[in-house]
């Protein structure tokens, strides 16, 4: 199967995305995260005069993209780099304002799916999980030179994973037999780490201590709030900004950020009057996510977790 078919037909909330960018044909549109392209081509399909800028800083996915974008001709453009690089981007495309941003947070199933790259806890491959190869820390990095302390750490605050330090543990222990080099080595470590009876039924029992290794390796939560306050500046009024999210560490960053720059004023609540003078810059518009449809979820099981927030420029 194709690199292509693989990004190309798992657009999550792909409807409620376009719906809630409310897209204007002579608008500047950005996908920060364009993957195979699915939302970018549905958004730039609907411009008229306007143009789509879509962003990944996957190799794989930029190729992908620009084979699905390029019918489309001058309506999209496709840039490698990673969506925190937002304003730079724009800078060098010449572009001042922009009228939404749309960020899909989660991993693609093109990366799930292709053994080498080192997601997934179900396929043997090299321990690796980097979003961007040129990046120069990997899984095996952060698996067999992190201390217990800090492994432990990510464990429990990327994973929420409640036996974190005896994976911790587990994992210095093996590694000072030899480097743990393959994901299901890591995965076999884990899930003999964990009681047995929590590995009965549920989650495959290294899905949490994967997710939490992945988030540190690319610096998931890091760059959400800043490419935000980014967006923020960069949209024109009555712009929009919509985030699909995938587990709640990301969708605490999205609302969070969303209240903080929907209420303006930082002024200890005791204050009687404001005296920061920061006044509100965005306006909430789904006070609850947006969650996937009972057809879509049976369509693509993936899709479960999603949910989609929405927050457009006052």
């Amino acid at each position: 199967m194709s690199d292509k078919i693989e990004f190309s037909h798992r657009s999550v909330l792909l409807d409620e995305c376009i719906e809630g960018l409310d897209i204007k044909p002579e608008g500047i549109y950005v996908d920060g995260t364009a993957g195979g392209g699915g939302h970018s081509f549905h958004i730039a399909s609907r411009l008229n005069g306007g143009r789509l800028i879509a962003i990944d800083q996957d190799e794989a996915a930029i190729a992908a993209a620009g084979e699905r974008l390029a019918p489309l001709g001058e309506r999209a453009v496709v840039v490698r780099s990673n969506f925190y690089e937002l304003a730079r981007v724009c800078e060098e495309l010449g572009v001042g304002e922009i009228d939404g941003l749309l960020l899909d947070l989660g991993v693609s199933s093109y990366q799930l799916d292709t053994a080498e790259r080192g997601f997934s806890y179900m396929a043997d491959a090299p321990v690796d999980m980097r979003m961007d190869k040129r990046a120069a820390n990997s899984a095996y990095d952060v698996v067999n030179g992190y201390s217990e302390d800090r492994l432990k750490k990510i464990l429990y605050e990327y994973g929420e994973e409640r036996f974190s330090a005896s994976i911790a543990s587990a994992i210095i222990r093996e590694r000072q037999k030899k480097p743990i080099e393959t994901t299901l080595e890591l995965s076999n470590i884990i899930k003999y780490a964990i009681p047995s009876f929590a590995r009965e039924g549920g989650h495959h029992p290294a899905k949490r201590s994967f997710q939490a290794i992945r988030i540190e390796v690319n610096g998931e939560l890091d760059v959400i709030e800043p490419a935000i306050r980014d967006a923020a500046k960069l949209l024109r009024r009555g712009g929009r900004i919509a985030i699909i999210t995938f587990h709640s560490l990301e969708d605490r960053i999205v609302k969070q950020t969303f209240a903080s720059l929907a209420t303006g004023c930082t002024c200890p609540k005791n204050f009687p009057v404001c005296v920061c003078g920061n006044k509100p810059t965005l306006k909430v518009v789904t006070r609850k996510p947006i969650l996937p449809s009972a057809a879509e979820l049976e369509e693509n099981p993936r899709s479960r977790s999603a949910k989609l927030r929405i927050a457009e420029k006052l």
